[in-house]
């Protein structure tokens, strides 16, 4: 081989090394970043419930557990809102077994809560709460209810559905996840984890997708006329 055969080997060798310790700390970096980034994320995780500020002029309730509806339904009964929407029920959920079962009585259920039936996911649960905020003229407050792991993932989907709304989280405490735990049990780590990547794909889609997002129609809404 002549010399400027070898050198060109040699610059072609040293080019290759530059790549892949330029991947390996890309790598590593992004790595770091996500670590750090889940780390930040299940720190700052309420561990227990708190007030609402004041009041406000709705309060929606994302379906994933029961304590989320009740909990919602005794601030409406309380007067810290005024309306209730139920969004993500079951399809074969009875308007009149909520009424039986909700901690208010059954003329504030037909005056002020309604049931969105369409959404089956959190994009879905913002799109719905859009919908009912516009149809009912909530325009200023809002109160969110859903569980403390799943409340960033909410926020960051409401919040871009409805941007001049102020939003008031109300975090349910999960009796079946304890998020303290996230560094010392796997099982809790690992849920943690999917929500947080679930969480990181919220704020992509709606921060730098939100343009290319197509317009869909409204989801329907079932005013809770309970009957029999």
């Amino acid at each position: 081989m002549t010399i400027p055969a070898r050198q060109g080997a040699k610059n072609t060798l040293s080019a290759v090394r530059k790549v892949v310790y330029g991947i390996l700390a890309g790598g590593a970096f992004l790595g770091a970043l996500l670590l750090f980034g889940f780390a930040g994320f299940a720190l700052s995780l309420p561990r227990e419930e708190f007030a609402i500020p004041g009041q406000a002029e709705g309060v929606v309730a994302l379906t994933g557990g029961s304590d989320r509806v009740l909990d919602a339904a005794a601030l409406l009964a309380s007067g810290q809102a005024h309306r209730m929407l139920i969004t993500g029920v079951n399809r074969s959920t009875r308007s009149s077994l909520l009424a039986k079962i909700l901690p208010m009585s059954r003329e504030l259920f037909e005056c002020c809560v309604d049931l969105g039936y369409d959404a089956l996911d959190t994009a879905g649960n913002a799109r719905e709460t859009r919908d009912w905020a516009r149809e009912h003229n909530i325009t200023r407050t809002l109160i969110v209810v859903t569980s403390n792991y799943h409340m960033p993932r909410a926020l960051v989907e409401i919040s871009a559905a409805l941007p001049n709304v102020q939003l008031y989280p109300f975090p349910v405490v999960s009796e079946h996840i304890n998020v303290a735990d996230w560094a010392s049990d796997l099982r809790v780590t690992r849920f943690i984890g999917k929500e947080y990547v679930k969480y990181l794909g919220s704020l992509l889609r709606t921060r730098l997708l939100r343009e290319f997002d197509e317009p869909e129609p409204p989801p329907q809404l079932r005013h809770s006329v309970a009957s029999e």
